[in-house]
């Protein structure tokens, strides 16, 4: 079934839902894989803000992670 407005897409979960780029999450990557991780995910050693999180659209929250770039551009903003 096609997106629409009432319908949208469901997130991918190997794009930040902020800019849409890669977020080259360690999770999602063995999730796809089948193979584990050998070492956590980058984003547990990062806080992010609540106003970063709150740049996530509500049908991605807690189903896509935010890349990186998007991570270290608001640190910097902070």
């Amino acid at each position: 079934m096609p997106s629409t407005p009432e319908f949208p897409a469901p997130p991918d979960p190997g794009c930040c839902p902020v800019c849409g780029q890669p977020n080259q999450c360690a999770m999602e990557l063995a999730r796809q894989t089948g193979a584990a991780s050998t070492e956590p995910c980058w984003c547990t050693q990062v806080n992010f803000s609540a106003e970063l999180l709150a740049r996530v659209p509500a049908q991605a929250q807690g189903l896509a992670c935010i890349c990186a770039r998007c991570a270290r551009a608001a640190q910097a903003s902070e």
